[in-house]
């Protein structure tokens, strides 16, 4: 499920944003608005719900010797 705050990645590959992932600002009708961050620059892009796929974004723990 796709809410605000998830985590998610673009997964149509006609879209100039493919495989870019972002922070979800907001979900309406059938529309989320996606903030990317990069470096210097942000942009707020929205695409269909049907063009996103969540990322798991668990944290993975360091192998010790």
């Amino acid at each position: 499920m796709i809410l605000p705050g998830a985590t998610v990645r673009v997964k149509n590959p006609k879209d100039i944003y493919y495989r870019y992932e972002g922070l979800v600002q907001r979900v309406s009708d059938g529309k989320v608005a996606v903030l990317f961050e990069g470096g210097n620059w942000d942009k707020l892009v929205t695409f269909r719900l049907s063009e996103l796929e969540p990322v798991e974004t668990t944290a993975g723990r360091k192998k010790t010797k």
